[in-house]
């Protein structure tokens, strides 16, 4: 195709197509699409090996193994998906009951759940499913990996939610079954136990809470999964739209008789195998937080944007009096309200954002009322949609003009030394410095947002990547378009370097594989990546750079911008 012989003007097609893509995908798949997780398909793996899908399931965490042993990303991040595997592998391989000698019995992949729920906490696989010496050896693997880890002493763990939880419930299943086992579990050296990789005073007291018969906090239901078979049929737990916690492997733990269980929450289970036919995510559905996230990002970037009414309509209908949830049965947080509101401000619908008050600390915003630390993104998004009020409507002014003052001078305390800020919600800084960017850039004083964007700026050209690209262990295209988003979407004069790191950025971009997958970078129980969040801040970083004509990127007769997250400049 071709574009306009004026800078900012190549493209625009595309990007409209690109933009097209994503309302429609939003309208037709809406749970969302969200990438599969490992410790979640492991829990799902070990609690409910009725549900249809269970061999593939296996075959996924045997394939998603590392080759040292481990699965999951770097560092830290490796220990809770590793547990997981290692313990569903194990739970996989024993017999459902008697001697850990005896093979292991067979089931079927159907959907139909037949299976009484003492057998369904076994995990006995079908004759067609991976060998028991496959299990055991991967296994293995998985425990000589965690043992090498913890030879040392705890590894510094991510902020993922519940991990302090997760980690001693999954250790203490694994020791039971090694236990069992009484020998070593294919090539692994030791039966001996795990050690304990955690402080184990919080998982302790959660016990102590529920042996004095309180209902579960709504904040923990999103890893009910955690309390094992003291979850199963719990009365205090009541599903919503079929799942616990929007979780799969929290409603799989809770489901007591898959035989007689309710309709719509085997419903929610299928419906869960069925987005990648086994594996499962560990949030869905996630309706709210996708299409909140997307057009937001879209539409702060100049996108035009026309989604349906209905769309616009369903987004607002989700604020309640105390905002909205990422997903069905977990609390409203800051977070999800602060990106709808903004949105439908941007989008030309807006919203009194009152109910954000309710979790306003006087410092800064919790992202929930009792969250244990606090969130720079969180923060950066309802400074957005305060700011947004507070400009553009007189109740906002005198309402939330000196709130919007105060949080944007907390959101630059927080900046690094380096420049770049990090969060709790995301595994790369890109993303973080990317939400305090612009948000400090268009809702901040300027004698606030001034120096803190500069120092930004001067830490994403200065932290480009030999190819070009941007990111925290590897260069990807999610965090390479955040990158895009700080250089090109303020209204600051522009910093040496900055036109050549464009430049370099975009035909990085244009080099990237379309059949890639974005690796998992956002913070649940283990990292995922919400497929269209990533795909809209890819066509935003596009939209911005079509539009600077200041810099005069490489958006011109031979290049266009693509239709979709692949090649981002192709010939003519």
């Amino acid at each position: 195709m071709t574009g306009s012989p004026t800078p900012g003007g190549w493209g625009r097609p595309e990007v409209a197509g690109a933009t097209r893509e994503l309302l429609a995908a939003m309208a037709l798949e809406p749970a969302g699409r969200v990438t599969p997780s490992v410790y979640e398909t492991g829990r799902v793996v070990s609690d409910a090996p009725w549900l249809a899908g269970h061999d593939r399931r296996l075959r996924y965490l045997l394939g998603s193994q590392r080759p040292d042993g481990g699965w999951g990303a770097a560092g830290g991040y490796a220990l809770v998906p590793t547990l997981s595997a290692v313990e569903a592998l194990l739970a996989s391989a024993l017999p459902a009951g008697g001697d850990p000698t005896d093979p292991p019995a067979a089931t079927t992949s159907g959907s139909s759940p037949a299976t009484p729920p003492e057998a369904a906490q076994r995990t006995a696989h079908a004759a067609d499913g991976p060998a028991r010496g496959e299990l055991l050896a991967a296994a293995g693997r998985g425990l000589t990996a965690l043992r090498s880890w913890l030879a040392d002493g705890p590894p510094e763990l991510p902020d993922t939610p519940a991990a302090d939880l997760i980690v001693p419930a999954l250790t203490d299943r694994i020791n039971a079954h090694l236990d069992r086992l009484g020998a070593r579990p294919g090539d692994d050296g030791s039966g001996a136990a795990l050690p304990s990789a955690v402080d184990r005073r919080r998982f302790a007291a959660l016990g102590t809470l529920l042996a004095t018969g309180r209902p579960v906090p709504q904040k923990l239901l999103h890893a009910f999964e955690v309390l094992g078979p003291a979850a199963r049929g719990r009365p205090d737990v009541v599903p919503v739209a079929g799942a616990v916690g929007a979780s799969p492997a929290a409603t799989a733990a809770w489901l007591d008789d898959p035989a007689s269980a309710d309709p719509e929450v085997l419903s929610y289970l299928e419906d869960a195998v069925r987005q990648h036919d086994g594996p499962v995510p560990c949030c869905t559905p996630v309706t709210v937080f996708e299409r909140a996230w997307t057009l937001s990002s879209l539409a702060r970037a100049g996108v035009p944007v026309r989604p349906t009414p209905r769309l616009i309509a369903e987004l607002a209908d989700a604020l309640g009096p105390e905002g909205a949830a990422t997903g069905p049965g977990l609390p409203a947080d800051a977070d999800t309200t602060s990106a709808a509101l903004y949105a439908l401000a941007l989008l030309g619908r807006p919203v009194d954002p009152a109910s954000l008050l309710r979790y306003d600390l006087g410092s800064h915003f919790c992202t929930w009322q009792g969250e244990d630390g606090r969130s720079v993104t969180t923060n950066a998004h309802v400074l957005e949609a305060l700011g947004w009020h507070a400009e553009h409507t007189a109740p906002g002014a005198e309402r939330y003009r000196d709130r919007v003052a105060a949080l944007a001078e907390w959101l630059r305390e927080q900046q690094q030394p380096d420049g770049s800020w990090t969060d709790r919600w995301h595994a790369s800084p890109y993303y973080a410095t990317c939400c305090a960017v612009l948000a400090l850039d268009a809702h901040a004083p300027a004698t606030v947002a001034a120096e803190a964007v500069d120092r930004a700026v001067d830490w994403v050209v200065a932290t480009q990547r030999p190819d070009g690209s941007w990111g925290r262990w590897a260069g990807t295209v999610e965090e390479s378009a955040y990158a895009l988003h700080v250089l090109l979407g303020t209204d600051r004069p522009v910093r040496p370097g900055v036109r050549d790191a464009v430049i370099r950025g975009l035909a990085q971009l244009a080099a990237a594989d379309p059949r890639r997958t974005h690796p998992p970078l956002w913070h649940d129980k283990d990292l995922y990546a919400p497929v269209l969040i990533v795909r809209a801040a890819v066509v935003a970083a596009w939209q911005l750079a079509l539009a600077r004509s200041d810099l005069a990127v490489a958006v011109g007769p031979d290049a266009t911008a693509p239709v979709s997250d692949g090649p981002m400049i192709r010939s003519a």
